[in-house]
């Protein structure tokens, strides 16, 4: 029991000597455990496994980039497509306006009820397909946007996918 605890009290007050260039320096202290040699191939394994831990890291990080650009792209695609979605609707907005303000000035000059029927009915016919234009166009629209957004990404994850699988 004295030989573990001599050995331990011997490691904690370690000497230290000057070195050189004036710096303290401390010896490392002894175990008392024999030297052992790795085996052979003990260091291959290692370096192989390093090799490989680092093409895999180096994998990931040019996979990570790709995605980032990916979702960059996406984003800004994404911003673009709404603004334009925006500015229909704005535009959409303005004609149905510019329509019902020319409909109130249209009914100020109407003298008899078959007259007001008459212009009533032209009018919701007009806005009805003036309706079915425009949401034919904000459809298209959106696909359009969505299927910019989407083909990008849909390259970018099968592209990693058949990567990853050669």
């Amino acid at each position: 029991m004295t030989e573990v605890t001599t050995g331990a009290t011997k490691a904690k007050t370690a000497k230290h000597a000057t070195l050189p260039s004036g710096l303290p320096g401390y010896e490392i202290p002894k175990s008392g455990l024999p030297n052992m040699e790795m085996p052979q191939g003990v260091g291959e394994v290692a370096e192989k496994g390093f090799a490989h831990a680092k093409g895999a890291c180096d994998q990931a990080k040019a996979a990570a980039e790709q995605a980032t650009n990916l979702l960059e792209n996406a984003h800004t695609t994404a911003a673009k497509g709404a603004s334009d979605y925006n500015l229909k609707l704005l535009e959409i907005a303005r004609a149905n306006t510019g329509t019902a303000l020319d409909y109130a000035h249209d009914l100020l000059g109407v003298k008899s009820l078959p007259e007001f029927v008459e212009l009533s009915t032209a009018h919701a016919r007009r806005q009805f397909e003036a309706m079915t234009a425009q949401t034919r166009e904000l459809t298209e629209l959106a696909v359009k946007v969505t299927t910019e957004i989407a083909e990008p990404l849909r390259t970018g994850v099968t592209k990693a996918f058949t990567n990853k699988a050669s």
